[in-house]
């Protein structure tokens, strides 16, 4: 990553409310602010390291409003509401020159059909093949070997990248973003046993991604038994998560890697998954849920849940719980010597 980013630069993208200090160095690049060095920018996130403040080499720091020490010498200290939201500003503008926007067009080596309707403002990139019927909107890229299969629909402003599948009649509304290897309409995982044998049960439904999600690396979510999988509006997937058939999941839900949701779950409006938990199908988890990592679900839960564990409960509960467990062994060893105690006490009144 090459950087050059004067203070001036700096504090236009993030708009600090005040500053301490002054720099000439230009920013190269970003580092924790135990590791960085002059030339660097850091910031402070979490109130655990405010200590490392003090010490830090960055020329550049963004630090919370409430934060009360000084700058070193040849050291800029900008104070912003949210540090970790103004570098994720700064990372933006980054991001946009690292990473240009292909220019609009269909790549020679891309296979479209003649039905298909493409934006003239949208990136068909290398070695994409769209099927007949498809529809993709204004300013969408499809970076290089992305299938998009019949029928399916892709909205604005989408980014896919590389390997990524958009299945037959399949719908993508506006700035989706889908990470590398996501697969969208993968067939649904349904059969009925018959007669000594797995029958596979047909999958006809769709998948419908709703406006600013974004989907991590190598996830799948299967299409519909019959009607639609559905991701809402925001809602934030991580890598390697897969969503079952028939799955609603509301708004601006996060899901963390290695989550697995059974087919027709239901997670309402801001439901948090940790990483690996499992979700049993024909569930639902009530709005504001937030489930640790690890957790499996096997019940609805109630608006605003925070739960734990396998089988899941009440988080402070199983936090409790594990403590305990792991006086077990003293436990064990307490009653052995009180029930060796007891037997000698009764021996010796006989």
């Amino acid at each position: 990553m090459q950087l050059a980013y004067s203070a001036e630069e700096i504090c236009s993208i993030v708009n600090p409310q005040r500053m301490a200090g002054a720099t000439t160095e230009t920013v190269r690049d970003i580092a924790s602010l135990s590791s960085a060095a002059t030339g660097d920018l850091s910031f402070l996130a979490a109130s655990k390291y405010k200590a490392e403040v003090g010490g830090t080499k960055a020329s550049v720091v963004l630090l919370p409003l409430d934060y009360a020490g000084g700058p070193q010498p040849n050291q800029l200290f900008l104070f912003v509401e949210q540090p970790s939201l103004a570098l994720a500003k700064l990372c933006a503008r980054i991001e946009q020159s690292l990473w240009p926007k292909p220019p609009a067009g269909i790549h020679p080596s891309a296979h479209v059909a003649a039905g298909a309707q493409i934006s003239p403002h949208a990136t068909i990139g290398p070695l994409c093949v769209v099927e007949e019927g498809v529809k993709i909107g204004d300013g969408t890229v499809l970076i290089g070997s992305v299938h998009v299969g019949r029928g399916a629909q892709i909205g604005e402003q989408c980014l896919i990248m590389p390997h990524g599948v958009i299945g037959a009649s399949c719908v993508i509304h506006n700035r989706v973003r889908l990470a590398g290897g996501v697969v969208i309409g993968s067939d649904g995982f349904g059969y009925e046993f018959v007669k000594g044998r797995h029958l596979k049960v047909p999958q006809i439904g769709i998948v419908v991604i709703e406006d600013d999600v974004e989907i991590g690396a190598n996830t799948t979510i299967d299409r519909a038994r019959f009607s639609r999988t559905v991701i809402g509006e925001g809602t934030k997937i991580d890598n390697l998560v897969q969503v079952g058939h028939n799955v609603i999941i509301g708004k601006h839900c996060i899901l963390c890697a290695q989550v697995g949701i059974s087919g027709s779950a239901t997670l309402e409006d801001y439901v948090v998954l940790g990483g690996q938990a499992g979700v049993g199908g024909h569930i639902t988890l009530r709005k504001g849920t937030k489930a640790g990592g690890q957790t499996g679900v096997a019940f609805d839960t109630e608006p605003g849940s925070f739960i734990n564990g396998t089988p899941a409960i009440p988080y402070m509960l199983e936090r409790r719980l594990q403590v305990l467990h792991q006086k077990l062994p003293d436990l064990f060893k307490r009653v052995e010597y009180l029930e060796s105690e007891i037997k000698k006490t009764s021996a010796a009144g006989e």
